[in-house]
């Protein structure tokens, strides 16, 4: 029996996510999330991934990618590894800095692609970090309110579904809709 119960189809959206080990930080500094972007770019090429969205968080992150083609396993063991052996290196540490392997969702409707990319966005402001998610450096909200010109996030998909020119921001800051996806990834947060 495979160890991964979802396999990854080319063209499928998915939710790729991980925490720290006890629930204990992964990321220590500034230069920790830059670190981990660059290693982002570095491993998920855009031959094997688009990237949606993504929330790096103290204790965890968030990546909404489309696969591409390729493996993805292989890419993401890559992107630990060089992760985990950074840190230790900087800090002094050794062991595991992730509690396992990343974890992956389907996301199989487009309004739930909607949905989770607005929770990822608001996950900072909902762990008290941030008063808006345009306050957080260290997610591609930036990208899809017109603040940054990054090139990591595509963007397109997310912004065609929420409608018109920012309507994606209005989307994210409506009170009356629900704050998040009934997702396992909600684990994260406990």
């Amino acid at each position: 029996m495979p160890y991964r119960a979802i396999a990854f189809e080319a063209g499928n959206i998915y939710h790729l996510y991980n925490r720290g080990n006890n629930r204990q930080n992964i990321f220590f500094e500034r230069e920790n999330y830059l670190h981990f972007l660059r290693l982002v770019r570095q491993y998920l090429t855009p031959e094997t991934v688009e990237i949606l969205a993504y929330c790096l968080m103290p204790n965890h992150y968030h990546l909404l990618v489309q696969f591409q083609a390729g493996s993805l396993s292989e890419p993401m063991k890559a992107l630990s590894l060089a992760y985990t052996k950074g840190m230790n290196a900087r800090y002094h540490r050794v062991g595991s800095l992730f509690q396992g392997r990343f974890c992956s969702i389907l996301v199989d409707r487009e309004t739930y692609l909607v949905h989770l990319a607005r929770y990822i966005h608001l996950n900072p402001v909902k762990a008290g970090l941030v008063r808006h998610p345009k306050e957080w450096e260290f997610s591609s909200y930036q990208e899809y309110a017109g603040l940054r010109q990054g090139t990591l996030p595509k963007l397109e998909r997310v912004q065609m579904l929420a409608g018109a020119t920012g309507a994606y921001q209005m989307f994210l800051e409506d009170q009356s809709l629900p704050q998040e996806p009934s997702v396992r990834s909600l684990m994260l947060d406990e």
